[in-house]
């Protein structure tokens, strides 16, 4: 037989009315996700054993040890390219001498956590995304619900842990890294590494690296659940791994620079 022609196109009120429809439905399952996902984690505090040990120990050497090569390369260069710039103008005003607070407390408050989640949802975001999407397309995930175990139990939490634990990690390892690399720098205009110790002890404070780690945290915490919900959503057809990856890495980015301008109004609004 010959194949159906194509239905005629939507008139725009009820092409704009379908797209509304879309996307409410989109927010109800990322909501149904969020609590199915909170109501398990509640669980595994009250029985640990459910967690699987073995899983978050393996999400945590991929998506935690095997970035740290790449997070010292990047914050590296970052804290060079930070303290040339810084140089090139603030040699006009001779306040060389405030590089080091200004890479400092760039890089603890806002470019550490940002460009580690930059490297988390690229690396892990995508991976959550194409794995549980090739499960998902095998129809693995449907097996397990017949079988009677929770998928996001087994699949989605350990990755959600993994993700909240790593990020604080790469985020230091990104701020000591750009702290070397300024450093660097610092001696080659001629500039002692005592002084360079002193600026930073003096404006580097605590509060201000523990709130680059909590943002840090939560968008770990984020970016590994956006991963995990593209994939457990990925369609059927052959390019739907590679769609749930892309939504994945998009999202992720999104999302952190969204979280990273609410926390800026929570922290200037807390004076911290």
């Amino acid at each position: 037989p010959r194949p159906r022609p194509p239905a005629p196109p939507l008139p725009f009120i009820a092409a704009l009315g379908a797209w509304a429809v879309g996307r409410l439905r989109v927010a109800r399952d990322g909501l149904g996700f969020l609590g199915e996902a909170l109501v398990l984690s509640l669980a595994v505090l009250r029985h640990p054993r459910r967690l699987r040990i073995g899983d978050l120990l393996r999400h945590l050497d991929e998506a935690g040890l095997r970035a740290f090569p790449l997070t010292l390369l990047l914050g590296t260069l970052i804290g060079v390219i930070l303290a040339f710039q810084s140089s090139a103008s603030l040699r006009t005003f001779g306040a060389e001498i405030y590089i080091p607070a200004l890479v400092g407390v760039t890089l603890t408050r806002e470019l550490g956590p940002l460009i580690a989640a930059v490297i988390l949802s690229g690396r892990t975001g995508s991976a959550y995304a194409a794995e549980l999407g090739t499960m998902t397309v095998n129809e693995e995930v449907d097996a397990l619900r017949v079988m009677g175990i929770e998928p996001v139990a087994m699949l989605v939490l350990p990755r959600l842990i993994a993700g909240m634990l790593v990020m604080p990690v790469l985020t230091l390892l990104m701020n000591l890294s750009g702290m070397l690399g300024m450093g660097f720098i610092m001696w080659t205009l001629g500039y002692p590494v005592p002084l360079v110790t002193t600026q930073l002890q003096q404006w580097v404070t605590l509060g201000t690296l523990g709130g680059g780690l909590i943002k840090a945290a939560v968008f770990g915490l984020v970016i590994a659940g956006i991963g995990c919900r593209a994939g457990l959503s990925a369609g059927r057809g052959p390019r739907a791994v590679g769609d749930a990856a892309t939504a994945a890495v998009v999202g992720g980015i999104v999302a952190t620079v969204l979280l990273d301008g609410i926390f800026a109004v929570l922290f200037f609004r807390m004076a911290w």
